[in-house]
């Protein structure tokens, strides 16, 4: 793990840039802080710099309630090399949601699959780097999307303790029998009018997860209109399961 910037923010919020191998990612932390933070790794659907002002906004929530946050970029997106292959079926996926044509499980397989098993073992390293750095320790949360890499690293990674998953992506049936393997606390924001995402399969999802703890938060809106103060309901969260 390579730090390229290190500065403190106007509200006393401390963001790390860094690379880990060739992936980029930031880290944001408290100013100044008593006792090692708990870590929360902030998932997103790609593109760090498109996505960095939604980021930093998760980030000062996190940070205001006294953790840690991360991110890192996912593969194929930002300045990582492309995948032909995602591409192709992206561009198969987005022809069909324009159309309003039934979205197929081999054109959600061929997109998700692959990148989550990229992915996962990714954030599994960065775990592994974060949690050596000093004024950072456990317990680790998850929070965002894409909620596919979310149910694999519930699954895989005994190092995360809760998750905040964000029902807005196309999900493998595979994935669906690795949701019965979760048992950590869960919260799933639904946004209800979201036009990229199949609203049924995000409530059987959220029926299929394993876990006894489970909390479905859906409000009015869509993709980008996730209420402010669901930050706030992922604090509260985070403060039961990671204090």
């Amino acid at each position: 793990m390579n730090v390229t910037s290190d500065k403190h923010l106007a509200d006393g919020v401390r963001e790390r840039e860094f690379t880990l191998g060739e992936i980029p990612g930031i880290l944001w932390t408290p100013g100044s802080v008593p006792a090692p933070a708990p870590l929360i790794l902030l998932g997103h659907p790609g593109g760090l710099h498109r996505m960095y002002p939604r980021l930093l906004g998760r980030a000062r929530h996190c940070v205001a309630a006294g953790y840690a946050a991360a991110t890192i970029e996912l593969p194929g997106s930002g300045d990582r090399p492309r995948s032909p292959a995602a591409d192709q079926a992206r561009a198969d996926l987005r022809r069909k949601v324009e159309a309003d044509e039934p979205v197929d499980d081999e054109i959600v397989d061929r997109l998700v699959l692959p990148l989550v098993d990229e992915a996962v073992p990714e954030w599994q390293a960065l775990l592994d780097a974060l949690l050596a750095l000093p004024g950072i320790g456990g317990p680790t949360g998850f929070s965002g999307g894409i909620i596919s890499i979310g149910i694999r690293l519930a699954v895989v990674e005994p190092r995360i303790s809760a998750a905040v998953l964000f029902a807005g992506s196309f999900v493998p049936r595979a994935l669906f029998d690795e949701a019965r393997q979760v048992t950590i606390p869960l919260q799933v924001l639904l946004q209800w009018d979201d036009q990229g995402n199949d609203r049924q399969m995000a409530l059987d999802l959220f029926d299929a997860f394993g876990t006894a703890e489970k909390t479905l938060h859906a409000n009015m809106g869509g993709h980008a209109g996730v209420p402010e103060f669901e930050g706030e309901a992922g604090n509260r969260f985070f403060a039961r399961h990671l204090r």
